[in-house]
């Protein structure tokens, strides 16, 4: 279909043209005509820009609607592709453009000019908080971001006319930020050209060296590399099969990667060429992958089927390495025609946008997964940075492959642990988890699992995620679930010790906490800035009121707030009140000792021995002092730390211990130095109180091997 005669006879108009007629390949004539109308709006309302190469500025939306238009993208997708600068660099608004050209294309250019707005700084927390907001608006349609990296595309393929510094910060950030995208969602062409680019203008000087040495090789390998296409041909011809055959060049940039990681000259890598292998269905792939290792020999460990487990991306195809003549490696990709299409638009291959879950196909169903689960750790992550350190697990996934007892393949990040594992099969099989499996047997749950393994996760209905699991799961799906557990958990916490906080300062005041009214306390919670009496009481837990305050404030004028004489409102400790109270570990406390309570924000109150000499330099800070007693119902076990020097001698830990069993307590840690007649030993022992420390450590000193014993406050 010919495009209809469009104003100005310019490079841009014909440029209009030219994409018309690529477009009308696929695309209906009523279709084209919206787009001819929005080029047309787009030209008058770009009118008189021009980009700082001197071009109208036109010829950029062109461009990009040119990029997305070879993945066959829709026509709302191209129409705001011609208009996504119009609200961010003219007077047009978003309703001006939802009257003429729908709803739907407003909301796109509205979520790319937003995206336009961002601007990564240096400073870490900027950027780590800006990459926030543009992942949620591509969480909410991922034709936005698709938009957006076109627009990068075009940008970085024109960065000639940018001021070197500029150049550097925009590289960068593709590198770090875009180009993974593309990678997560299957945009091969687009990947790659974005790291080629970037690796241009990053370390301009290395891509020259580079280019030059890759140009200086190509005579010398031509001849090498044609006998061995010739013999691929000739061997998959002989098994039957009707192939495509092709060989290429690897990235610039991933020759120079290779060198860096491996430390290798460039003359030591030979396998900067790969051939690809297109075959018509997936059992001609496994034929064509025996009839190519029958001609060259596989290199063991260089074998992978992304056909049987696709990559997160919907990536399939068979990669093997071979060993070819004069020693050459051959990489090899096997593949289906609608792989070949899938490996090369990725999410975009087929686009056919819909909203609900039971139209999208696999690929767009693996991609809605991953920004659903995008969603999830946005609204759970409270840190911007750690947001961003973890989702890059997520951006650069290495793969590992491990399956269920039922035999289903779960893939992962590399170095993901059970914990994540339990997470990945489902999130209340996270929550529980106790124990695992691994091949069979039994295995820390911070096991990192290894492709292959079969993993059988053990849970009990009662338990909860430890806070420890956070140290070392590696997944964002894993480590939101567990953020959320406990941030729940600690707000139960401290919402109940929050309000035994206040009753206690209520009474020291001689006021009865039943006879404050829901007036007085909607008053006070909307004073201080909470939503709700829960989340003040809860705030009042994590030590960001101080109770004493909050319980003046809460008497009505004229009421007595003077302390009574003699009165004890010391808070008594249970030991029970999980993540609200918390043993300071430069002294560990237990009950018996003579404490203090310190109120430190978000962390609620943290318990001292009175003597403890870290904190005698807050003792000017007497609001945040409370006094704290303990209670005479503790059933809760308690650590405490002993230093014990043994005589060097054949079975002294052993008799060690079974003192410490005897006398009714739990070794949590242990660990030793020797210094040739004597060891020192360091334990961590689970206690009741003061009373049973000294009556251990009475029991141990009767051990004949026992030099000295001594407990450890810090």
């Amino acid at each position: 279909m010919r495009a209809k005669s469009l104003p100005d006879s310019s490079a841009a108009t014909s440029g209009a043209e030219f994409l018309f007629h690529e477009l009308s390949g696929y695309l209906k004539p009523e279709d084209i005509s919206q787009l001819q109308n929005a080029y047309l709006f787009s030209q008058s309302a770009h009118s008189g820009q021009f980009r700082k190469s001197g071009e109208p500025y036109i010829s950029h939306p062109l461009a990009v609607a040119s990029i997305l238009g070879k993945l066959h993208m829709d026509t709302q997708t191209l129409t705001a592709a011609l208009l996504h600068d119009v609200m961010e660099d003219t007077h047009v608004s978003k309703s001006e453009i939802s009257n003429r050209f729908g709803t739907a294309v407003a909301d796109l250019v509205d979520g790319v000019s937003k995206l336009d707005k961002i601007e990564f700084q240096t400073h870490a927390d900027a950027q780590a908080e800006n990459f926030r907001k543009m992942l949620l608006a591509m969480a909410r349609d991922v034709r936005v971001i698709l938009i957006k990296l076109a627009d990068r595309l075009h940008n970085m393929r024109t960065l000639e006319a940018m001021r070197p510094e500029k150049r550097r910060r925009t590289a960068r950030e593709t590198m770090e930020i875009y180009a993974p995208i593309a990678n997560r969602l299957g945009l091969n062409n687009i990947y790659q050209e974005l790291q080629e680019l970037s690796f241009l203008n990053l370390f301009p000087t290395r891509y020259r060296v580079l280019t030059k040495a890759t140009k200086g090789v190509r005579g010398n390998r031509r001849e090498v590399l044609k006998k061995i296409l010739d013999a691929i041909r000739k061997c998959l011809y002989e098994a039957g099969l009707n192939t495509k055959v092709s060989g290429r060049e690897k990235q610039l940039y991933s020759i120079y990667k290779k060198m860096v990681e491996k430390h290798l000259t460039f003359s030591e890598i030979f396998d900067i060429y790969g051939f690809r292998v297109v075959v018509k269905d997936i059992p001609s792939c496994y034929i064509a992958l025996g009839a190519l290792h029958s001609l060259y020999n596989p290199i063991p460990g260089k074998f992978k089927d992304y056909i049987a487990i696709a990559k997160a991306n919907g990536y399939q195809s068979l990669h093997s390495t071979l060993l070819g003549p004069y020693g050459t490696p051959i990489e090899l990709q096997i593949r289906t025609p609608e792989m070949h299409r899938i490996a090369e638009a990725g999410v975009a291959s087929h686009w056919l946008y819909k909203s609900s879950d039971a139209d999208l196909n696999d690929i767009h169903m693996r991609t809605h997964q991953w920004l659903q689960s995008l969603l999830e750790t946005l609204s759970d992550s409270d840190d911007s940075l750690e947001f961003l350190e973890h989702l890059k697990v997520d951006l650069f996934p290495g793969e590992v492959y491990a399956c269920t007892p039922q035999g289903k393949i779960l893939t992962l990040p590399k170095d993901s642990t059970a914990v994540d594992f339990a997470y990945a099969v489902h999130t209340d099989i996270g929550n529980c988890c106790v124990a695992v499996k691994i091949n069979g047997e039994n295995a820390s749950l911070r096991t990192k699992l290894m492709s292959g393994d079969r993993v059988e996760i053990v849970t009990a209905p009662h338990a909860e995620p430890n806070p420890a699991w956070l140290t070392y799961v590696v997944t964002s799906k894993a480590r939101s679930h567990i953020r959320h557990f406990l941030k729940t958990m600690q707000f139960e916490e401290s919402a109940e010790f929050g309000k035994r906080l206040l009753n206690q300062a209520l009474l020291s005041f001689n006021i009865d906490p039943q006879t404050i009214s829901e007036a007085q306390w909607e008053k006070l919670a909307r004073e201080s800035g909470a939503k709700s009496k829960k989340e003040l009481l809860t705030d009042m837990g994590l030590g960001k009121h101080l109770p004493a305050l909050v319980a003046k404030r809460l008497v009505t004028p004229g009421e007595s707030v003077s302390r009574p004489s003699g009165g004890d409102d010391a808070i008594a400790i249970l030991g029970t009140e999980g993540m609200a109270v918390q043993f300071a570990k430069c002294c560990h406390p237990i009950p018996g000792d003579p404490i203090f309570g310190f109120i430190k924000k978000n962390q609620g109150l943290v318990i001292h021995i009175h003597d403890c000499p870290l904190i005698a330099k807050n003792r000017r800070s007497k609001n945040n002092w409370l006094d704290v007693t303990w209670s005479q119902d503790i059933t809760k076990l308690f650590e405490a730390s002993i230093k014990m020097v043994v005589v060097n001698q054949r079975g002294v830990l052993a008799r060690v211990a079974t003192g410490i069993a005897e006398a009714g307590s739990n070794i949590d840690n242990i660990s030793m130095e020797s210094d040739g007649a004597h060891t020192t030993m360091h334990f961590t022992l689970q206690v009741s109180n003061r009373q049973h420390l000294a009556k251990l450590m009475r029991s141990l000193r009767h051990v004949n091997e026992v030099a000295r014993i001594t407990r450890v406050r810090g």
